[in-house]
């Protein structure tokens, strides 16, 4: 099981940050002192801070929970293998030229098929402590309503988008940009309540499933 522990408020944190600044990604290390409540988990936490146009008002911004996924998948030319190495939201950001003020936080790199109950609580747990009152969170598709269902039970407050792909984004011809895109759009226009983005559309959480001879998201009813 995950054993996660809270830091206090004031504790001095060193990160390494990514800015998205007129439309180039600068790289750097910040050390700085956290006002942010978040559990550190050194097995499956936190394991990035990146921030785009991040704005005075907290939440004004989207929080972003990276937790693998077809989404993230890298390929092995020499086996022909997927596995994962690290996530490209930044670039993907990047290369859609979102404005949009965003903090990224990844959580695990996983194929969904191996989330357990525990990842799943770790999840919930993050959603229940950032400060945000939107959230994206990138997730691979097989077990994707799961783990909307598991989140509807617990939390009431927020807007949750749960979104992913069915192609790698380093294929280079994958959705997972545009399921991004609308995942974000959704966050924000969406009232509170937990949903899933794929393909344009978005789902509540209690009436979507993943049709896997289409392999397309539909309502159960």
């Amino acid at each position: 099981m995950h054993s996660s522990r809270k830091r206090p408020a004031t504790q001095m944190f060193n990160a390494q940050c990514s800015i998205l600044n007129g439309g180039r990604l600068l790289k750097c290390s910040l050390r700085f002192i956290a006002s942010l409540p978040f559990a550190v988990n050194p097995a499956s936490g936190i394991r990035h801070l990146s921030l785009h146009s991040f704005p005075k008002n907290l939440a004004m911004a989207i929080r972003i929970f990276i937790t693998g996924g077809t989404f993230d998948k890298e390929y092995n030319e020499l086996n022909g293998q997927l596995y994962f190495k690290e996530t490209h939201m930044d670039e993907l950001l990047q290369m859609g030229r979102s404005k949009v003020p965003v903090a990224i936080s990844t959580l695990m790199m996983i194929d969904s098929l191996e989330m357990t109950p525990q990842d799943r609580e770790h999840i919930a747990s993050q959603c229940i402590e950032c400060s945000e009152n939107k959230i994206v969170i990138t997730h691979g598709t097989d077990t994707m309503a799961e783990t909307a269902r598991v989140l509807a039970q617990k939390i009431k407050t927020k807007t949750i988008v749960l979104t992913g792909a069915m192609i790698p984004i380093k294929f280079g011809s994958s959705d997972g940009l545009f399921n991004l895109g609308g995942a974000l759009a959704f966050a924000q226009a969406l009232p509170n309540g937990v949903y899933v983005a794929m393909n344009g559309r978005y789902f509540s959480w209690d009436n979507v499933r993943k049709n896997k001879e289409s392999g397309v998201f539909e309502e159960l009813k």
